[in-house]
């Protein structure tokens, strides 16, 4: 736990109220509308990746590249589809996330400088 004085800041704040503020209710909005298709997505993805292995031996053995089959180029996938989703978020999370966050803080730390 932090003794500065940051860890001040929120004693005069009704969090409760500020949970259920339209400002707050927005950023949770924006952050979900992301979140949860990606997270559908990425999951629909990994499923099929498993599945196949498990019952489409022929069609994951199927030579691309000398030893390169097509199970090892759909493994390999999962890594960059994993690379890429956290390269999208990150690149949402800068235009949409945070300056609605920061807002939201800036006017937090005003009410509690009060």
């Amino acid at each position: 736990m932090s003794t500065t004085e940051d860890s001040d800041l929120g004693t005069d704040i009704d969090f409760v109220k500020e949970q259920d503020s339209e400002e707050f209710r927005e950023l949770r909005k924006t952050h979900r509308s992301f979140v949860f298709p990606m997270a559908i997505i990425f999951l629909l993805w990994y499923f099929a990746y498993v599945l196949l292995a498990d019952y489409a031996h022929e069609f994951m053995s199927i030579k691309v590249w000398g030893n390169v089959n097509v199970g090892l180029l759909l493994g390999l996938l999962q890594f960059v589809s994993t690379f890429g989703i956290t390269a999208a978020y990150v690149s949402y999370s800068n235009k949409k996330l945070d300056p609605k966050a920061t807002a939201l803080r800036k006017r937090l730390e005003a009410q509690a400088g009060e």
